[in-house]
């Protein structure tokens, strides 16, 4: 799946806290804006998957890694 096709409300696996575990999150914002692809989404972290806090912040989209959809983890490609 490429990166464009995340959608907000998607559960996706990221690397952004940096633990050798992926860790979930809820997109809270779609990475299309006009014609181009943000470099960042908003996204509800969940840290207490790891030991840290849950919170609503930006990651890279490099960072994303896998997003559910129908019923299975895709790998996320970014061009």
């Amino acid at each position: 799946m490429n990166i464009k096709e995340i959608k907000k409300g998607d559960k996706i696996q990221h690397s952004h806290l940096g633990s050798n575990q992926l860790v979930s999150g809820i997109v809270k914002e779609s990475p299309i804006v006009g014609r181009g692809i943000r470099n960042t989404l908003l996204v509800e972290v969940k840290g207490s998957e790891v030991g840290l806090f849950d919170e609503i912040g930006s990651i890279y989209t490099k960072e994303v890694l896998k997003v559910f959809r129908e019923n299975n983890w895709v790998p996320v490609e970014h061009n």
